[in-house]
Order: structure tokens, then sequence, then C-alpha cells
């Protein structure tokens, strides 16, 4: 640990080179993910826009609970169903996962594919259901 902080004195150029870069990459990466949107602008959204929502998650777990209106298209399958969604285009989409860790990988695939207006759940289906928001069983 007393050498790491020698390096760190004698180089700090170099030092803080490195913590520059390596921040400019995570906000990089954070805003190639889309736009996060909380559980409540979400139901506004929905609402006012009539924005579509994308549950990626797998069939099992979209059946166990979902956002009512729902189009369940596996993160997997994303790729290769998208041609489901091109009647969409021109409206907002709001993607949904488990947990909010998959959906920015989901958005960037949408986005590719030409999607201009898509979001992302802030903290999934989890945080609909923290924020006490339905859902429908089946």
């Amino acid at each position: 640990m007393d050498r790491l902080f020698e390096f760190v004195v004698n180089h700090y150029i170099l030092v803080s080179l490195f913590v520059a870069f390596l921040v400019a990459i995570l906000i990089l990466e954070s805003r190639r993910g889309g736009a996060k949107i909380s559980a409540q602008a979400a139901v506004s959204l929905i609402n006012r826009d009539e924005a579509v929502v994308v549950d990626i998650r797998d069939r099992k777990d979209f059946n166990e609970g979902r956002i009512t209106g729902a189009i369940n298209i596996p993160l997997a399958s994303l790729k290769s169903r998208v041609t489901e969604l091109s009647k969409f285009k021109d409206k907002q989409i709001i993607v949904v996962d488990k947990m909010g860790q998959h959906a920015a990988m989901a958005v960037k695939q949408l986005n590719a594919e030409g999607f201009s207006h898509v979001v992302r759940l802030n903290g999934g289906i989890a945080d609909w259901k923290a924020s006490n928001l339905p859902l429908v069983k089946k």
C-alpha cells in the first residue's frame, strides 16, 4: 500500500489522466444506454403519450407480473423480433427488465434499428413494485 501511495505521488499526471479517462468512459456508457425514467414518469408517458412498454424479461417472469399492455420480447430474441415493433417507430418506447440492469442493451439495439424515442425504466419491475404500481398477473 505504501508503494501505491508513492507511485501516485511520483506519477500524479499519469494517475490523473487515468482517473479522467475512467470517468469519461463511465459517463459515455451511461448515456449510450438511453435515458432513464422513474416509474411515475413511465405512468405519465403511458397515460399521456400512449407509450409502448416492451418487457425484455423471459416468459416465466413476464407471466408472474407485468405492466398493463406490455409486449414481451425477451432480450435474447429482441434482434430477431424487432419487426414486431416496427409499427411503433414513431411512438415512445419504454424498455422494462427485472431490475434495470439489462435494459440498456435493449435500448442500444432498438436505437441501432432506427427507433429514436426509446427510454428505460430505472430500476425495472422491482422499482415499479416498490412504487406500489399495479401489475397484471396471469
